[in-house]
């Protein structure tokens, strides 16, 4: 595939640690790895586009240099696919076992989605953890580090990447856009960072997606192509079933619906978002809270989707009747 055709979250993904965004404190600590050549086995931890794979492959690239060969110096696995422990047995307990180059002070295997692995696996490869350190050491990248066995957390340095900031979304969703000639409206930038939720990947794959659409972004390119409706005119629909007005509620619904093509779980999604800044009782928001999580579990579990949100603003209009 060409530099030109690929995804920009590729194209643009930082190659050396000092281009990841923000996480100074790892990126710190992780050049003094590469320098002393020596580190423990690692976890990652943290939500997704936090630069989680993008840090490991940078210090690979770094600490190998010239040196950086598949299967050879390093191995990425993703265990979401290779989870089974017949993987763990075979494949991943292979490339540990082999002794590394002579000019190299150890490899590196980076599986990827960890906390996907079963528990079986997990535990056989605590073993080869074990075993193999000399050879190889791990960096296992995961969203949720509780879900990794606690044997394994204690032969490992946990790492926590936070989500990103605005700033530093800005900033970089900013310079991709230089870069591909693209023209960013302050509401469309401000619009980007608000559906990316600190995620960057996320970030940029919106931008690629209004790019190519228009070459000039405002906020109503993100809201559409994210699948998502400007506040505004979610809190006009809250607002009117509060204030009593069920018809009109409900009417304003089905226009959005038709306007945007959301499904219900993405209307409840966008309702939850907005009742915090309403400038109703508090009692009221909590009562709200409770409603639209009843009503997202009716959806999960297969209600119909016209019936149940018509009945979510009926209930909305009777709590403020019954206060």
């Amino acid at each position: 595939m060409s530099i030109e055709n690929r995804p920009w979250v590729e194209k643009y993904r930082p190659r050396l640690l000092d281009e990841v965004v923000n996480q100074l404190g790892i990126i710190r600590r992780l050049k003094q790895f590469i320098k002393d050549k020596s580190m423990p086995h690692l976890i990652f931890a943290g939500s997704a586009g936090t630069g989680k794979t993008t840090s490991a492959l940078a210090m690979v690239r770094e600490l190998y240099k010239r040196e950086m060969v598949v299967n050879r110096t390093y191995l990425e696995l993703n265990a979401s696919d290779a989870r089974g422990i017949d993987v763990i047995r075979t494949y991943i307990k292979d490339f540990a076992k082999a002794r590394p180059p002579v000019n190299i002070p150890f490899k590196v295997l980076i599986l990827d989605e960890a906390d996907n692995m079963t528990a079986p696996a997990q535990q056989a490869l605590r073993r080869t953890m074990e075993k193999y350190t000399k050879n190889c050491r791990m960096v296992l990248i995961c969203n949720y580090s509780n879900k990794i066995i606690p044997p394994i957390q204690s032969r490992c340095v946990v790492f926590r990447f936070a989500s990103l900031n605005d700033n530093d979304l800005k900033s970089r969703v900013r310079f991709v856009a230089k870069q591909e000639n693209i023209t960013l409206a302050p509401g469309g930038l401000n619009a980007i960072i608000e559906v990316s939720r600190g995620d960057c990947r996320r970030a940029i794959n919106y931008l690629q997606s209004c790019g190519t659409i228009s070459k000039k972004i405002d906020q109503e390119i993100v809201f559409r192509v994210a699948g998502e409706v400007p506040p505004d005119k979610i809190k006009e629909i809250l607002n009117t079933a509060i204030e009593g007005q069920l018809q009109l509620s409900i009417k304003l619904l089905d226009d959005l619906i038709k306007e945007y093509g959301l499904s219900g779980q993405n209307i409840i999604k966008n309702l939850h978002r907005e009742i915090y800044d309403l400038k109703i009782q508090e009692t009221l928001k909590i009562e709200l809270s409770k409603l639209l999580a009843e009503f997202e579990f009716r959806l999960s579990q297969g209600g119909t989707e016209e019936i149940q949100l018509q009945a979510l603003l009926a209930k909305i209009v009777l709590l403020q009747n019954s206060e």
